[in-house]
């Protein structure tokens, strides 16, 4: 992440170009630089924030500031049964003026992404080969490609309850990596013995108790990101060395796995360690380990990280072409 670039007109950024200007591994690189800055205490957040109305639909916002680099920005985005249009706006944090506007569904499929493979850099086996996904929708694919960066892959599991989107979605991976990919017809199919799970689902009851995961996995939570939505189980928790989330605030607020679990005056908060503490750290996960987990609730600081890096890469394109 460079300065932020003053005296410019704003950018409006599409889709094809943040496709086009950022991959996977560099965004799991720029995540890593934005993390390590908020351990500093050079990047804050905003705490995310959402309203919900008939029909499970939802508004969000969230945002950060990065007051050395002279950037503060938020994203929202309305999600609806007929989809969404997520934006991040990027102003100058010294003047507040406007410097970029990114279209942001790529640039937050990179994010979520992003952030599960940083978490599974760190809190996952280092021999860790065989994944498990569970939920075949529009994040799976780049979920899958952010633990494929940092570990390689043997084998991938796909399950979904519908039969007809698991075999999209194990074709689509076939096309993508260089591991064997199958289909699995159960949750508990799909995870037996795998060595990293990673739940992006929608699911409104859990799909995972503590007795269907194997000893030494990572899992990684990144589908329930409201507090109707639940994936795990409370077991899974009572099972884990280290528990790690993006945002440990929005943790407390809107994951009701989380709320349901540490609520409760005989446990502690203390116990869920931000992923920038891990980061900062260096410390890979204990040999001994039994269970770690890591639980995605988004942050401003993650698309704010992507889109810094998004917005120096087009401004150097478009000084290139003048």
């Amino acid at each position: 992440m460079s300065p932020a670039t003053a005296g410019t007109a704003p950018l409006w950024i599409t889709e094809a170009e943040v496709a086009a200007l950022m991959t996977m591994p560099e965004a799991i690189d720029a995540l890593t630089r934005g993390l390590l800055a908020e351990a500093r205490g050079e990047a804050s957040n905003m705490i995310k924030t959402h309203v919900a109305w008939g029909g499970g639909h939802t508004l969000h916002a969230l945002g950060a500031v990065f007051p050395a680099l002279g950037v503060a920005g938020t994203k929202t985005w309305t999600h609806t049964g007929r989809g969404a249009t997520p934006l991040l706006i990027l102003f100058d944090s010294t003047d507040g003026s406007l410097k970029a506007i990114i279209e942001a569904f790529t640039l937050g499929t990179l994010r979520s992404g992003a952030i599960s493979g940083v978490a599974t850099r760190w809190l996952a086996a280092a021999g860790a080969n065989e994944l498990a996904l569970i939920g075949t929708g529009k994040q799976a694919a780049s979920q899958v490609a952010a633990v494929a960066a940092v570990r390689r892959l043997r084998r991938v599991r796909v399950f979904s309850p519908t039969a007809a989107h698991r075999t999209a979605c194990a074709a689509r991976l076939r096309t993508q990596l260089d591991c064997e990919v199958t289909e699995a017809a159960s949750v508990a199919a799909a995870v037996d013995g795998a060595s990293i799970i990673t739940l992006v689902t929608r699911a409104t009851a859990p799909v995972l108790s503590a007795a269907l995961v194997a000893r030494g996995a990572h899992v990684n939570a990144v589908g329930a990101i409201t507090p109707e939505r639940v994936e795990f189980a409370a077991d899974v928790l009572g099972r884990c060395d280290r528990v790690v989330a993006d945002s440990v605030p929005a943790a407390q607020t809107l994951s009701r796995e989380f709320i349901d679990y540490y609520g409760s005056a005989e446990r502690d908060w203390s116990a869920v360690v931000p992923l920038s503490r891990v980061v900062a750290a260096q410390q890979p996960r204990p040999a001994a380990a039994d269970l770690t987990l890591f639980k995605a609730m988004g942050m401003g600081i993650s698309d704010l990280s992507l889109g810094m890096e998004v917005y120096d890469k087009a401004m150097r394109r478009r000084r290139a072409a003048e």
